[in-house]
């Protein structure tokens, strides 16, 4: 989900920006068009394999750490005992039942629970980079359709002004889906979205503009 999301909203952004751009330095619909196709399918590709090479270098490393932390576990049993129960403690647990609940997950699975609490995932619960790649080349150009259909479809004298409206009310969604994949801020996630949103359309309108001229 999270791939889905951020390669929609990179692929609303990035073709948004491409268009935009154009748009600012010529009026030839062609030329518009083929430059957002262009984007659109050079994105898909990079986005894909930019997420299948990030979700293998996350794997890798968590795989790492539980290396590392199943030889700590032989090294010195009792300091990652000791971790976990401040962890407990650190949440406002008494130590009465910090130590008791230590105790009960140490014995359950010393391995997943230590790891757990250093590291922040579960062991053998690994992102996929071949879902992750997928997930992202699919929502890419579907994202992209949408500044590449508005800045096509609508007039010349207002299709730059529908696309801006259009792409901010796209990155709105993403940027709320984005925050709540993620347990943040709905309201800022949705404000940082859209305001990279306009920047970047800003920007690229503003240079297509002055290489027009």
């Amino acid at each position: 989900m999270r791939a889905a999301v951020m390669g929609a909203n990179d692929g609303i952004l990035s073709v948004a920006g491409i268009v935009i751009g154009v748009a600012g330095a010529t009026t030839n619909s062609y030329a518009i068009f083929i430059s957002g196709i262009a984007g659109m399918l050079a994105g898909t590709v990079s986005m894909a394999m930019g997420e299948y090479v990030s979700v293998n270098t996350q794997k890798d490393a968590q795989k790492r750490a539980v290396m590392h932390q199943e030889q700590a576990l032989k090294d010195n049993y009792e300091k990652e005992f000791e971790f976990v129960k401040h962890n407990y403690l650190e949440q406002g647990i008494s130590e009465r039942l910090a130590k008791k609940a230590t105790e009960e997950m140490m014995q359950k699975d010393a391995l997943v629970t230590t790891v757990r609490e250093r590291y922040g995932f579960e062991v053998n619960e690994f992102t996929s980079p071949y879902a992750a790649a997928m997930a992202s080349m699919i929502a890419f150009p579907l994202g992209s359709i949408l500044p590449l259909l508005a800045i096509s479809l609508f007039p010349n004298g207002i299709r730059i002004a529908a696309t801006f409206a259009a792409v901010i009310i796209a990155l709105s969604f993403t940027g709320y889906s984005a925050a709540v994949l993620g347990n943040a801020n709905r309201g800022q996630g949705v404000l940082r979205n859209v305001t990279s949103g306009i920047l970047t359309m800003v920007v690229t309108y503003v240079i297509g503009s002055l290489i027009g001229s």
